[in-house]
């Protein structure tokens, strides 16, 4: 199995070597689908960058976020929960390793998961549920950043829920 990116980028009229030229470039994907993408605004500063744009790291964090929950939804489907909204605010925390250069170190999900129908999962069971996904995910089982699941779900009855 394999899995295509194509990036895209053009120097234009920029001198280039000066470190003054645009940041900004697309990806493509084979479904057609292009995206804005450059570098951070935090990593290289406008205008060289796009604020606009999907950065790389910013990517990493969604793509981590976005497998955790088709996992999740395959799973939960599969034991019989409906699950009726999927959200999550996924940050990554940048640091620097041991030789000071800067990586994404750390990679917190924090899924909200709204349930419907007569059987909805406990607190353990959505545990196990969370868990079980960050297992499958093929990202995290391919990254060495820490990958936390920080649940937010408020379980009908529970009010120790984060």
């Amino acid at each position: 199995m394999q899995h295509h990116a194509t990036v895209e980028w053009e120097r234009g009229t920029q001198a280039f070597t000066d470190q003054r030229y645009q940041r900004a470039h697309h990806w493509a994907f084979d479904g057609g689908t292009r995206v804005a993408a450059s570098s951070s605004p935090q990593v290289v500063p406008l205008p060289y960058s796009d604020p606009y744009a999907v950065d790389p790291e910013e990517a990493f964090v969604a793509a981590l976020s976005s497998c955790h929950m088709l996992w999740f939804l395959g799973i939960a489907a599969g034991r019989g929960f409906i699950v009726d909204r999927y959200r999550d605010q996924a940050v990554g925390h940048m640091r620097r390793d041991h030789e000071g250069r800067m990586w994404i170190a750390r990679v917190e999900l924090h899924p909200v998961v709204e349930f419907s129908g007569s059987r909805t999962p406990d607190a353990p069971t959505l545990a196990q549920l969370h868990h079980d996904a960050h297992s499958e995910c093929f990202l995290a089982r391919s990254v060495r950043s820490e990958v936390v699941v920080v649940d937010q779900t408020r379980l009908e009855g529970d009010d120790n829920s984060q």
